[in-house]
């Protein structure tokens, strides 16, 4: 494959405006630690952001930074660290799940719309998200948002970016609003839940005036046994103060322990890259969306089909499984659950044979599609920016 690598803005729009002329497909990429996630793209040249590099705005008073879409995001946890400030959605790192070498880049943050575990207090990586520059699908540099949050009247393209996969444009830069780091991190440990105990104990907490930044449950797959874990961060007072509090709230589901220091925040990295999965290499791995308290029914559901294993994040709204590599992964039982109980089922992880075959993606409605194909076409009348990428076909 001929990979474009531009240097700047105007020579991306180039490239991509000779790529249109030709109708030659080109396949969007960063450093390449995701490309083997979603639908293999069918294209003979590519186009990366690798070059583009650097951050461009930094500003910690106003709390935003800005940085062109190939900047490592090491580099920006970095630059923010420094000012001790953060990423407010702790965005997830796919090499250990997906066995990749390099460096993920701040835009593929943006351009698939990549979260944490303390998405259920700070938002996603879009809500954060307020400011994008990329070249459309005819070459066109196009500026959306800025430095500031707002109110957006029409079509918001900053948020139509976010978790678009490379489908309607190159990114070229991004602009996040950025928090203050926290002073203190802490975890309540409970133990020994089974599922539905688990998020009802979750649920509590995440209904609780306590400022709850992560929830997650990982059942007993190993001889550590069930643990359910609540996170709290902020001023070293308000954790020990929301911690007695919640503890209070949750005594029938038992005393529970503090975590704290290194081994909670390595515990939560593997929540976080979902490395909690046991045995993961050699099976297929979903990311399952759903209401928190339909988790358990929905594992329960895929679990009585196939050897699936599984563990719970976002209070149980995110459910992260994994499924044989033989027959049909698992896809019957999911896309059974996701009709019965709700939600949007994505295969993350499997042979490119296999997701070429398969519906990587929750499928849409007609309805949908036909918007979803609207949009592209105006964004990329030719169709040439990771086609099929999400959906074949678009």
């Amino acid at each position: 494959m001929t990979l474009h690598i531009p240097r700047d803005e105007q020579d991306a729009s180039a490239i991509i405006r000779e790529a249109a002329a030709k109708r030659a497909k080109l396949r969007v990429s960063g450093r390449d630690t995701k490309a083997a996630m979603g639908r293999p793209v069918d294209a003979q040249s590519g186009i990366s952001s690798r070059e583009l590099s650097g951050v461009t705005l930094y500003e910690p008073a106003e709390l935003v930074i800005s940085a062109l879409s190939g900047t490592p995001v090491s580099e920006v946890v970095r630059t923010l660290a420094d000012k001790g400030q953060e990423l407010p959605f702790e965005p997830m790192d796919y090499r250990p799940l997906l066995g990749t070498k390099g460096e993920p880049t701040i835009g593929a943050v943006a351009a698939m719309n990549i979260s944490g575990p303390r998405r259920i207090m700070a938002g996603a990586a879009r809500d954060s998200l307020i400011g994008v520059r990329f070249a459309n699908g005819q070459g066109e540099v196009v500026k959306s948002g800025g430095r500031v949050m707002k109110n957006v009247t029409g079509l918001d393209l900053v948020k139509l970016m976010a978790g678009s996969w490379g489908t309607l444009g190159f990114l070229t830069e991004v602009t996040f609003k950025v928090l203050p780091k926290h002073e203190r991190m802490s975890t309540l440990l409970l133990r020994g839940l089974d599922d539905k105990r688990a998020i009802e104990a979750l649920s509590q907490a995440l209904g609780s005036p306590y400022d709850v930044t992560g929830a997650a449950h990982l059942p007993a797959p190993d001889t550590l046994g069930a643990r359910t874990l609540i996170r709290l961060e902020g001023f070293s007072v308000s954790v020990d103060y929301r911690l007695g509090e919640l503890r209070r709230l949750l005594k029938r589901f038992g005393t529970g322990d503090i975590l704290e220091g290194r081994g909670a925040e390595a515990l939560w990295q593997s929540v976080k890259d979902a490395t909690v999965l046991q045995d993961h290499a050699g099976r297929s791995v979903w990311r399952i969306s759903t209401a928190p308290t339909k988790g358990p029914d929905f594992a329960s559901h895929v679990g009585r089909a196939v050897d699936a294993q599984w563990f719970y994040d976002w209070g149980g709204g995110l459910l992260w499984i994994t499924t044989p590599m033989a027959g049909d992964l698992g896809v019957t039982a999911i896309r059974e659950a996701t009709k019965a109980f709700g939600g949007h089922a994505t295969l993350i992880s499997a042979p490119s044979e296999i997701r070429s075959a398969l519906d990587v993606f929750e499928p849409q409605s007609e309805a949908v599609m036909q918007l979803t194909r609207g949009i592209k076409a105006s964004f990329d009348p030719a169709g040439i920016l990771n086609p099929g990428r999400m959906y074949a076909g678009v």
